[in-house]
């Protein structure tokens, strides 16, 4: 088995967390500005190693969940208040991120046979109320960890299913295609933290391709901010248009492709193109999107034919090979169709 190496990426951009800093209150620039230094230590703590994690498969499948509290300190892991098959306490953060990482395990294991996110059992562990106002969630290669947001601007970090399950993806792409965090491969990666954690959520309330929003994020924001979520699928650059946080400067198309030294290249700005590659194919075919357009994607990134420096036309033509191995003509055609309507191919 590949070990999980460390990885830490924020579900909120710098950029987004950078505008607020310099446009928001005085309690939203606080709480912007130590978010940012946050993220920057666990960045540095990533490429610096940390020990590996390892593990067997259990001898039953099932999540071993634990949450711990950081009670507003950066100290982690923290105290521990729910573990595995314990009630719920009351506390929202902690059973918002205990169900979480429930519904993410559920996905991977109902629908790609994928026992916990290293496909051996990896242990859950998660961290509530972290920091002060810390505006952002993230998996360290260990452990989520969330933030409880400053209150003006987010509401708490585990009040959206799909943010769990795209940070605990992250953990499932290092395992697999180790797809590096910089440029296009790092684009990919963001994008099929977004897909995967969107299906995570469609799963959880039952709904199919038309019936999902395709919203990255949705009930991060509170009232006051225009916008809906951290990302759309669906409209890439829609999401949100906001005084404090600016536009939403996600692409729908390469055409659109935004050359930059920030991000890591840009990885969730850009990550708007494959993720709409992916929308178009799954709305095309129909039905619960995790079990055809899902499952190509699943079987692109555990093939082993991916190098870690993929690129978007690579990672098409890998999507393509995959719909034709495992499905037939019809999602052959919607896949080449959806990467085509992006600008990757064609």
């Amino acid at each position: 088995m590949k070990p999980i190496r460390p990885l830490m990426c924020g579900i909120v951009p710098p950029y987004l967390l950078e505008n607020i800093a310099r446009r928001g209150s005085e309690r939203q620039q606080a709480a912007a500005t130590r978010s940012l230094a946050l993220d920057l230590v666990h960045r540095q703590a990533r490429t610096a190693g940390r020990p590996t994690v390892t593990v067997t498969v259990p001898a039953e499948d099932g999540p071993r969940r634990t949450v711990a509290t950081a009670d507003g300190s950066t100290t982690l892991p923290g105290r521990v208040v729910r573990s595995e098959g314990e009630p719920a306490t009351g506390d929202a953060a902690t059973d918002e991120a205990y169900d979480g990482l429930g519904a993410t395990y559920d996905l991977y294991l109902s629908a790609y046979d994928r026992h916990s996110v290293d496909d051996a059992g990896l242990p859950l562990p998660a961290t509530v109320h972290y920091g002060l106002d810390y505006d952002n969630a993230f998996w360290d290669g260990q452990r989520m960890v969330f933030g409880d947001g400053d209150g003006e601007l987010f509401q708490r970090f585990t009040i959206a299913v799909d943010v769990i399950g795209h940070e605990l993806t992250h953990a499932v792409t290092e395992a697999t295609a180790g797809l590096l965090y910089q440029g296009q491969s790092g684009a990919l990666n963001e994008s099929v933290s977004d897909v995967f954690g969107s299906l995570v959520k469609q799963q959880v309330l039952g709904q199919d391709a038309t019936e999902a929003d395709w919203l990255i994020g949705a009930g991060l924001f509170t009232e006051a901010v225009q916008g809906v979520a951290l990302r759309s699928m669906r409209a890439p650059g829609t999401a949100y248009d906001d005084d404090v946080l600016g536009r939403d400067p996600q692409p729908d198309h390469l055409r659109g492709y935004v050359e930059t030294s920030d991000d890591n290249g840009g990885v969730h700005i850009n990550s708007g193109i494959p993720n709409h590659a992916f929308y178009l194919a799954a709305t095309s075919l129909g039905g619960s999107a995790w079990e055809v357009a899902g499952r190509i994607w699943y079987d692109t990134l555990v093939s082993g034919g991916l190098k870690p420096d993929a690129d978007f036309a690579t990672f098409a033509a890998a999507t393509v090979l995959a719909a034709q191995a495992r499905f037939g003509t019809a999602e052959v055609l919607a896949v080449r169709s959806a990467w085509d309507a992006v600008g990757v191919t064609g």
